[in-house]
């Protein structure tokens, strides 16, 4: 027996990284999983790939818009159901600037792609865990919700809100059974890092390995975590077992934020 068995998990931007990890991780543990991204194509490819059957499922939306997380989530629902555990991970950030040069569409873009997304799946989940006395939310935050860098603060600013509504909304649905969790990864080589590492980089005056070289630097373990070791932390959370935490912000960063 799995530690999900009958539970029904919602994972929006699961096709790669993170997400699909914790996909993959929710699977093997008896869960039904739902995963989403804005292409079909790679939706499709992630589900022929990891081979689970009908038991995962994908939703093509996109989450920085309210009525592409209702349709996630619902879906879900639809699909399934019901839903136990949402993991809103997806997430990232462009247009990175100095504040004194910063773009309003740059901050308004990372406002709504991380914590928009993360206040309306949150919310839409919340309708459908109330009624059923129980649920697990697990909120993507990150080592930069917790600190700040030059150069990247349109996502610092984001990740930092996430973990106000995590410690909120974990108070108000506390006590109907419900868990609200942040999880705080450090620096993992995803495709996203992949793709808005180089600008960011840019952004803070270094060279994209320069980065990746600061962020091994500033853990204790002096290397760069991997998906898997957010998805095993995923799977606590989502449990039994992890009934008795919740409003915490948990890092996975190899020691580098300093609470």
């Amino acid at each position: 027996m799995g530690m999900l068995e009958g539970k029904v998990a919602c994972i929006t931007g699961g096709t790669r990284g993170i997400g699909r990890a914790t996909a993959e991780a929710y699977l093997r543990e008896g869960a039904q999983v739902v995963i989403n991204g804005r292409s079909e194509e790679k939706g499709q490819q992630a589900i022929e790939e990891i081979g689970a059957g009908d038991a995962l499922h994908f939703i093509p939306a996109d989450v920085k818009t309210r009525e592409g997380c209702e349709s996630i989530v619902n879906g879900t629902v639809d699909r399934y159901g019901q839903i136990d555990i949402l993991f809103a991970n997806a997430g990232g950030a462009t247009g990175h600037a100095p504040v004194a040069d910063l773009e309003d569409w740059a901050l308004q873009d990372s406002m709504q792609w991380n914590f928009w997304h993360t206040f309306w799946s949150m919310q839409t989940a919340l309708k459908h865990m109330i009624p059923q006395n129980g649920g697990r939310i697990i909120c993507c935050s990150s080592v930069e919700g917790k600190m700040g860098k030059p150069g990247v603060s349109i996502y610092v600013a984001a990740k930092h809100a996430i973990n106000g509504l995590v410690k909120s909304a974990a108070q108000e649905v506390g006590p109907l059974g419900i868990t609200v969790n942040a999880v705080c990864p450090g620096a993992i080589e995803t495709d996203v890092m992949l793709a808005e590492g180089p600008p960011a980089a840019e952004a803070m005056g270094m060279t994209y390995q320069e980065l990746l070289d600061w962020f091994a630097s500033e853990s204790a373990i002096k290397r760069l975590n991997e998906v898997e070791d957010v998805a095993e932390l995923c799977v606590l959370l989502a449990s039994e077992a992890g009934g008795g935490i919740s409003g915490s912000l948990i890092s996975i960063d190899g020691g580098t934020a300093p609470y």
